[in-house]
């Protein structure tokens, strides 16, 4: 697997989405794990001048989503989430935070995702689940 090769992949297909937006960028993979960091600050802030839950959920979703493109054929399928469950552990105010998505389940048709985000003192900042499902590519688009 080139690692380097499928990281930049996935980094270029976040142009000019809310992963740009956000500055999600995938850093880290492996056999069963997808990692991503995001930077928090202001851009990622609520009124109190911490870490927005959206921010934190949006960053969760996007790895997780992104993960399981490694067990379907990109070709044929696509997939969408369908379900996220997330948990605010602490709250961070500045720095980095790295999600990684690790698979609990790989179906045919269903894919679920635990996602743990940490910062860079590897203080665990949020837990969440997702699920995503594999759709068929509609072959006349």
């Amino acid at each position: 697997m080139d690692t380097v090769a499928i990281l930049k992949a996935f980094n270029e297909s976040s142009k000019n989405t809310l992963m740009e937006t956000l500055d999600i960028e995938y850093v880290a993979l492996g056999d069963d794990f997808l990692t991503a960091k995001m930077p928090v600050n202001s851009g990622v802030h609520q009124p109190y001048g911490q870490l927005h839950g959206g921010a934190t959920a949006a960053l969760a979703e996007s790895v997780g989503s992104a993960a399981s493109n490694f067990f379907i054929d990109s070709k044929t399928q696509f997939v969408n989430g369908i379900q996220l469950s997330i948990n605010h552990i602490k709250s961070k105010r500045e720095g980095t935070v790295f999600a990684t998505a690790t698979n609990i389940h790989k179906g045919r048709t269903t894919h679920l995702w635990e996602v743990r985000i940490v910062d860079e003192n590897d203080d665990l900042i949020s837990v969440a689940k997702m699920t995503n499902i594999v759709l068929n590519r509609n072959k006349d688009k």
